[in-house]
């Protein structure tokens, strides 16, 4: 394999022309500037919950920008990286550009993070994992981006829009909660805390899950009993802690890897269900006073990804947002995403972003050109 595909690759990279002087040349004329070339190698390590637009956001950008790609699915769903793989050999790639190797994590994932000819690792996935990929990737310093996990706030205020009740559902239960942007936090104002959790939790009671062949289903099971019992698991710990189950709270039925769509109130921000990322249609809610309050609540916990905020005042809006610790912020909607915006988490929810004109910086190096005339 070659360590790069295209020679100069996408032809709209941009870098800049910079006028410089140097102090103790005087006289001296120059010309400096920065071209943008390919990393190299590229191991893309995928998750399981979308599988598919996973390899999108990182392929599509490392061959952009003229490298290689060495793509290891999730072992959960290895079938579509490998389609994938076969429609780009089919629309003409070179042989060896896009490379996939399914496997499991310890061992195929292990192994590309810590090889010496790969120039970049790039993982979507847990913060635990993330921390392992970074320790193998330590050999030989190659670049490194991780998109990992997140314990997302919903904030609806007291002067909230229609559609608030339902946004912060959709925020949670959207694809089981398997989401690592989810709005699993939900934090209302207390004049209308009553009023906006139980409009949440009939909606969760409202929710048909089964097959997902069957007509009418609205919610699946989680991937893998290994994950139903993760969640079940945190369900157990919230009600032990002393949560209550406004709905759902457990399994359902007694066949596959389905839970329960779960609102759960008298929860305070030392529970395990609030401060740990669950992987499952589990939402905590708590109530809040005012703005710095919010602020302190939605910033309390080691992630940072995203955040929904639901008020018809788009100063309070914009205030909050720029108090936010959070790499995303929607206003009045959720799960908005578009190829042109970045999309990563401060604190322990990763380094550096999807998307958007950043992600090129993550498959690009840099280099300063200077030439005296």
């Amino acid at each position: 394999m070659s360590r790069s595909h295209g020679g100069s690759g996408c032809t709209k990279l941009e870098g800049n022309s910079i006028n410089i002087s140097v102090p103790y040349m005087p006289g001296a004329n120059w010309h400096s500037y920065t071209p943008r070339e390919p990393v190299g190698v590229c191991a893309q390590i995928i998750p399981w919950n979308f599988p598919l637009l996973m390899a999108a956001w990182k392929v599509a950008p490392a061959l952009a920008t003229g490298n290689c790609v060495i793509l290891k699915p999730a072992e959960q769903t290895p079938l579509t990286a490998l389609m994938l793989a076969q429609q780009i050999a089919e629309a003409g790639v070179p042989e060896g550009v896009v490379n996939v190797i399914p496997g499991f994590g310890e061992t195929a994932g292990g192994a590309l993070a810590a090889h010496p000819d790969v120039d970049k690792v790039a993982f979507t996935g847990s913060t635990e994992v993330g921390r392992i990929i970074l320790r193998a990737a330590a050999g030989n310093l190659k670049k490194v981006s991780l998109e990992l996990g997140g314990k997302s706030p919903s904030i609806v205020f007291d002067d909230a829009v229609d559609g608030a009740i339902e946004g912060a559902a959709n925020a949670i239960f959207f694809n089981h909660g398997q989401c690592c942007v989810a709005g699993s936090r939900l934090y209302v104002h207390q004049t209308r805390f009553d009023e906006v959790v139980d409009g949440v939790a009939e909606i969760a009671k409202s929710i048909k899950l089964g097959s997902g062949m069957e007509v009418g289903t609205q919610m699946g099971p989680l991937v893998s009993e290994e994950q139903l019992q993760r969640v079940s698991g945190y369900l157990e710990s919230g009600k032990a802690e002393g949560a209550t189950a406004l709905s759902g709270g457990g399994r359902f039925g007694d066949r596959g890897f389905f839970i329960e769509p779960t609102v759960l109130i008298n929860t305070h921000g030392n529970m395990k269900v609030v401060r740990e990322e669950i992987f499952g249609p589990v939402l905590v809610a708590a109530p809040f006073s005012d703005l710095d309050d919010i602020a302190a609540q939605a910033n309390d916990s080691e992630y940072g990804l995203g955040a929904g905020i639901w008020t018809k005042d788009i100063s309070k809006a914009h205030a909050l947002a720029k108090k936010l610790k959070a790499g995303t912020v929607w206003i009045n909607c959720y799960n908005v995403f578009d190829a042109a915006l970045p999309f990563g988490g401060y604190k322990q929810s990763g380094w550096g972003r999807e998307m958007g004109h950043e992600v090129l910086e993550a498959y690009t190096e840099v280099k300063a050109v200077t030439i005296q005339l």
